[in-house]
């Protein structure tokens, strides 16, 4: 970045210093701007050091295959269930993958409800709509049929009927919410992702819009993580070309910052009890082959399912990738893409997004995580360049004569290179946002810790500014 551009950045936070809010959520944004925002990492040597000394490895019961939507009605009779909330959203009310979901459960005479009122990109109001449904329901079963966002409505939806005493910040982390564990059990969930994306179907985790913060938050507990989830590739086929484009950037960057997170042994604090160790405990060996293996796919696979809707092997793959990057960043977490992502998302202007048929304001979660993605990795890329240069590698770059020293800058232009190819707009310019808008979004993105703090690389207020900075034009 220009020093004129940096000294501008600057001058707006310290602006922003003067006359920012005091509360919990914010009280620690804008303090020097360079402060790091979070501690640096003493290794003392595992389960005798305050760093953790184990993972755990959670996931979905996963069936794959065309046409597996027709078994549905099945499964919910094995569960015993006799009144279940099918969650999803109106314009899924008119596709094929809801008739084949209502084709099983009438066949299989499953006594259903219906609640199709999900926000594409959900807030708490959405959240709280669902939810008082649900706890008037008395539902023993829940089905989800849609994308992440239908997905993660129908997590919290039943996490909070099994927890009818509960207010919806009570599970969200800290600091915006009170970060209480999650400790009751819920009611079976199945879940029928029909975008190749959020890999939703295989974690425990629930994100939304908190409107009065306008801040990005999530709920992260593997009790909610749905209790089967059904892989059908025939629903991918219905998918517009962008929201393929930009779920297939999802995929990618779950991939990429999972693979390329703090390790889980030198994650911190270590738990004083397995109930609380989080969800996202950093990268692991077992994470690596499941996000290294949706970035192969990505790699061979992305550019066929964008621009050809018919190619059913293309986006069939995509689909397992989704999955198989959910499994990863599941266990291991994200780190800086998603989490400016949250602040991108939550303070959007004006942009529409193509191929979105909603009537209000949204940048895709797949766009907004992209967007910063060659930044932050040309940033990370000092802190484990093998891994960089791996991932590289597997996205087409010949490595053979570079340099651990280039590793980051090697995968920002790959990245950059791809972004061009799948007509991604041209950086956050062109969701409307310009630099003035960075102090906002740095503020915006400070609550992130749970993701922030497992990049391998810590960040000061200076450093986040930049990297969005950089993000203003990609290429």
């Amino acid at each position: 970045m220009a020093s004129s551009g940096r000294e501008r950045v600057l001058s707006l936070l310290k602006a922003v210093a003067q006359n920012s809010c005091r509360c919990p959520a914010h009280s620690q944004v804008f303090s020097t701007g360079t402060a790091s925002l979070r501690p640096a990492r003493h290794w003392e040597g595992g389960a005798h050091g305050n760093t953790d000394n184990a993972f755990e490895m959670a996931c979905s019961t996963v069936r794959y295959g065309p046409g597996v939507t027709s078994e549905v009605g099945m499964d919910l009779n094995s569960l015993h269930a006799k009144n279940v909330l099918v969650v999803t959203d109106k314009k899924l009310m008119k596709l094929p993958a809801m008739a084949a979901v209502l084709e099983s459960l009438t066949k299989h005479k499953v006594n259903y409800t219906i609640y199709d009122n999900v926000r594409i990109e959900p807030t708490d109001s959405s959240f709280k709509d669902a939810i008082e449904v649900a706890r008037k329901g008395q539902f023993d079963a829940y089905l989800a049929v849609g994308g992440g966002s239908v997905i993660d409505t129908c997590k919290a939806a039943n996490l909070f009927a099994s927890n009818p005493d509960a207010e919806l910040l009570d599970f969200v982390g800290k600091p915006i919410g009170k970060g209480i564990p999650v400790t009751g059990s819920v009611k079976p969930l199945i879940a029928v992702p029909t975008t190749a994306g959020t890999g939703s179907e295989t974690t425990g985790v629930a994100i939304f819009d908190y409107e009065p913060l306008k801040a990005k938050v999530g709920i992260g507990s593997r009790t909610i993580r749905p209790y089967l989830g059904l892989v059908d590739p025939l629903h991918t086929l219905t998918m517009p070309e962008r929201v393929t484009a930009n779920t297939a950037f999802d995929v990618l960057c779950h991939a990429l910052e999972s693979y390329t997170a703090v390790p889980y042994n030198e994650r911190q604090p270590r738990p004083s009890s397995p109930m609380e160790r989080p969800a996202y405990q950093g990268r692991n060996p077992i994470s690596d082959i499941w996000s290294l293996e949706a970035l192969r796919i990505f790699a061979k696979y992305a550019k066929r399912a964008v621009f050809d809707a018919e190619d059913l092997e293309a986006r069939s793959n995509m689909h397992l990738a989704s999955c198989f990057a959910g499994v990863g960043f599941g266990n291991a977490g994200v780190h800086l893409c998603h989490g400016l992502s949250y602040a991108i998302s939550s303070q959007v202007k004006s942009y529409t997004a193509k191929d979105y048929d909603v009537p209000y304001s949204i940048v895709p979660h797949g766009l907004s995580v992209v967007m910063t993605a060659p930044a932050v990795f040309e940033f990370t890329g000092p802190m484990c360049p093998e891994r960089h240069l791996k991932a590289a590698a597997i996205l087409g770059v010949d490595i053979s004569n570079i340099s651990s020293a280039d590793a980051g800058q090697i995968l920002a232009e790959q990245l950059r290179e791809i972004m061009l190819k799948f007509k991604v707009d041209n950086g956050l310019k062109k969701l409307g946002f310009l630099n003035e808008d960075i102090p906002a979004l740095v503020k915006a993105a400070i609550p992130q810790q749970r993701v922030l703090g497992l990049a391998p690389r810590p960040q000061t207020e200076e450093d986040l500014a930049i990297i969005l900075e950089e993000s203003m034009v990609v290429f």
